[in-house]
């Protein structure tokens, strides 16, 4: 069975069950009020019986019979007398008699309460009202039922035509509002659909409204556009990495074809392109092992943790000072605890480190502060132009200066992916009187206790 079925048999169910509900609640109600009028009449039939002194009239064959006056308009009605050892005495024109159980006897007998009942004689339904007359006496007055029960009957066919049509009519509208109803999700569904077949991740959903298939047709919308980012990226990363590969790859090939070809090289000429073949396989090391490093940023996600910023930052500076002795490093680090994965963030650390020794001259100083839970590295090296700035993070983009230096134009992609993975950013500024500073915000942390620390 469809949802949309389901949906409609599941109104349907739940509207039949309330108009059936209703309908005997109506039903009740109904015989509630047309039976109050007969005991209405009967209680006044007894009261005005009880008022009256009942004599006997002896019948021509030997019977007696209970001697009562009529009721002015009365409807066909019974009246008899019941004495304690059973006997009864009716009127002489009455043609049934009553039934007389105990609890009648006991009402003659002992003078009890009133009570009502319903009684079948001879195929008709009467309602029966039992009051004490006398010591030894009891009179019980009846009225058929039978006007009573055809108004009822046709009551509940009337109500049971209508539950029937309010049933009808729930299962069709349940239909008709499954569909309207579900058309944000069949549009959702055709548009899946689609995108399955055709992998044409730009559709998009028309939602209107604001009701929950709404939000479930943007938040839809959304992941579309976020597969599509992600899937323009990831081609974007192919071509780029193709394109920075084949110029290493086109050089490393020529070299070693060179070195296998018949002529006889010098020792220093054999030696140079050795090295250039030795220092080209450790740039596309270096470039597929940053580019690996950035496809696992993007597809795995890590845990966070408490990481104790200024501590890792100390040790990555100092493992800067052992590979870059040529550079002094100025650091002055306030104690900082952010939640985030202590690996990558060391990546980030490192990668703006580096950078900052690699445009620092020989001698240069590099100055690292850690305050506010923000890190700044600054170095004093020729800065970066104004036509680069807005380029740096973007991933294989190296600035003319930077063409002949070594670097696969990914480091500071890495950094940007570390900073907006943990919620903040990183910025690059034109340092006051030359250089560049670059600005790292961890937008998941808080600093601890202040305090500076070198």
């Amino acid at each position: 069975m469809s949802f949309r079925a389901r949906i409609a048999v599941g109104s349907a169910a739940a509207v039949a069950l309330s108009v059936v509900a209703a309908s005997v609640a109506v039903y009740l109600i109904a015989r509630e009020q047309l039976r109050a009028p007969v005991d209405e009449a009967l209680e006044a039939r007894a009261a005005q019986i009880a008022g009256q002194r009942l004599g006997v009239i002896p019948g021509q064959g030997g019977e007696d019979y209970l001697a009562v006056l009529p009721e002015f308009g009365e409807a066909r009605g019974y009246v008899q007398l019941v004495r304690t050892n059973g006997d009864v005495l009716v009127p002489p024109r009455q043609s049934i008699e009553l039934p007389v159980d105990q609890h009648a006897l006991d009402v003659a007998g002992h003078g009890g309460t009133a009570f009502w009942d319903d009684v079948t004689v001879d195929d008709t339904h009467l309602r029966v009202f039992t009051f004490a007359y006398a010591p030894g006496a009891a009179i019980q007055v009846a009225r058929p039922l039978t006007e009573v029960e055809q108004s009822l009957n046709r009551i509940g066919l009337f109500l049971i035509l209508v539950a029937l049509g309010g049933i009808a009519g729930a299962a069709v509208l349940g239909l008709v509002v499954a569909r309207a109803a579900l058309g944000p999700v069949r549009r959702l569904t055709s548009t899946v659909e689609r995108v399955s077949e055709t992998q044409d991740l730009s559709e998009r959903i028309d939602v209107e409204g604001k009701d929950e298939l709404s939000r479930l047709a943007r938040s839809f919308n959304t992941m579309l556009g976020a597969l599509e980012e992600s899937t323009r990226a990831q081609r974007q990363l192919v071509a780029d990495a193709s394109h920075e590969l084949r110029t290493p790859l086109t050089s490393v090939r020529t070299n070693i074809e060179v070195l296998a070809g018949d002529r006889t090289l010098p020792p220093e000429e054999r030696r140079r392109l050795l090295s250039d073949v030795v220092e080209q396989l450790g740039e596309m090391t270096t470039l597929i092992s940053e580019l690996i490093e950035l496809a696992r940023a993007e597809q795995q996600w890590v845990e966070p943790e408490d990481v104790r910023l200024d501590l890792l930052v100390a040790e990555v500076v100092e493992r800067a000072r052992r590979n870059r002795p040529e550079v002094t490093y100025a650091v002055e680090l306030e104690p900082t605890t952010v939640q985030g994965v202590p690996a990558t963030i060391e990546r980030a650390v490192g990668n703006l480190l580096d950078n900052a020794a690699k445009w620092s001259p020989s001698g240069g100083v590099v100055e690292v502060e850690l305050r506010g839970g923000v890190l700044v590295v600054r170095d004093h090296g020729p800065g970066i132009s104004d036509e680069d700035l807005p380029y740096v993070f973007d991933r294989f983009y190296r600035a003319r200066e930077a063409r002949g230096m070594p670097g696969s134009g990914l480091g500071l992609a890495i950094v940007r992916q570390v900073a907006e993975s943990h919620g903040g950013e990183v910025v690059a500024e034109q340092a006051e009187g030359g250089g560049t500073r670059m600005v790292l915000r961890l937008g998941v942390g808080q600093p601890v206790v202040a305090g500076a620390a070198s």
